[in-house]
């Protein structure tokens, strides 16, 4: 008998994101880094953080932890006190992954919704303090799962594998800290993304129509408002990014959430439809760290032009090579 659909479609499809995500962000990366998108030094310094942080997930988590548990079974990652590391880089990776895409929204929020500031927030020295700080805060957070993990087995006498204990399902503390960390990530980020960017949406048909009324009256209807324009390109990248977070993101939240409340610790099958929809959310979870290259190349001229450069550079110069 055959493995299970769920199981098939995982040994595809983590290869494939991995194959993918990997060089997405390196693009997205050293394009950014080089800051000819057009895009100001501080939202360039929360994209950089954010495709650094997707690129980290992609490596401990489809790499790391699923390829190697299931083509490499036997692999030195997979000795208990190395593979416990690997879920707590994990861990981190994400939170800081999810709450760098919070930090980035409230950067555009205060932007374009306090005047006051503005001036004092948003700026270069203010991102990377804000960046910094997620990380360091993301990766101390996440140390405690080191402690909830045991063997799994042994091969040659050498613990293998992780698994929670069983005092994670029976502690008091440890049940605090589950909660905790399901509020953390990624219940309160998806609400504070959602509250933001509504009330961003609010300020923003507010101000458009003043501001389109007074230029109709000074101008005429069918003048250009520069102003107006690059507010423009900087809400598509604002809303596609967050929305595109929540859409990949809002499976995981309603299954952790019913999860909890009907006190799911273990699934009868793999056909279980709870067990099925907790693989699908942790596949939609990961593909979020793959698309804010695509969400870059569709909304940024600039930066598909950089993109253009990047995909072309190989071949010229392998070009170069051979006639020379």
């Amino acid at each position: 008998m055959g493995s299970p659909v769920i199981v098939q479609i995982e040994d595809i499809y983590y290869p494939v994101l991995a194959a993918i995500g990997v060089p997405v962000n390196l693009v997205a990366i050293v394009i950014l880094s080089r800051g000819n998108c057009g895009l100001s030094k501080c939202i360039t310094v929360y994209l950089v953080g954010m495709a650094v942080a997707d690129l980290l997930v992609i490596i401990t988590d489809p790499i790391f932890y699923w390829i190697v548990s299931i083509y490499i079974p036997d692999s030195f990652l997979r000795i208990t006190p190395v593979c416990s590391l690997i879920i707590v880089l994990l861990n981190a990776a994400t939170v800081v992954s999810v709450w760098l895409t919070v930090t980035f929204t409230f950067d555009r929020f205060v932007a374009i919704c306090c005047e006051k500031l503005k001036t004092k927030y948003c700026t270069e020295k203010t991102a990377a303090v804000v960046v910094g700080t997620v990380s360091v805060l993301g990766c101390l957070q996440s140390l405690p799962w080191y402690f909830t993990l045991e063997q799994y087995y042994f091969f040659n006498n050498v613990p293998m594998g992780c698994v929670h204990k069983p005092s994670f399902f029976t502690s008091p503390t440890w049940g605090a800290f589950e909660l905790f960390h399901l509020i953390l990530t990624p219940c309160a980020p998806v609400f504070l993304i959602l509250l933001l960017n509504v009330l961003t949406a609010r300020r923003i048909l507010s101000a458009s129509k003043v501001r389109r009324l007074y230029r109709g009256h000074s101008n005429g209807e069918n003048h250009k408002d520069p102003e107006m324009e690059n507010r423009r390109k900087s809400i598509i990248l604002l809303f596609t990014i967050s929305g595109s977070f929540i859409l990949l993101w809002v499976t995981r939240v309603v299954h952790n959430i019913y999860a909890r409340i009907a006190d799911i610790q273990l699934y009868h099958s793999y056909t279980d439809p709870v067990y099925i929809t907790q693989q699908t959310s942790n596949m939609l979870q990961l593909l979020s760290s793959c698309t804010n290259t695509c969400i870059y190349a569709v909304t940024q001229s600039k930066f598909r032009q950089d993109l253009k450069l990047v995909v072309k550079y190989p071949f010229n110069l392998i070009v170069k090579l051979v006639k020379s």
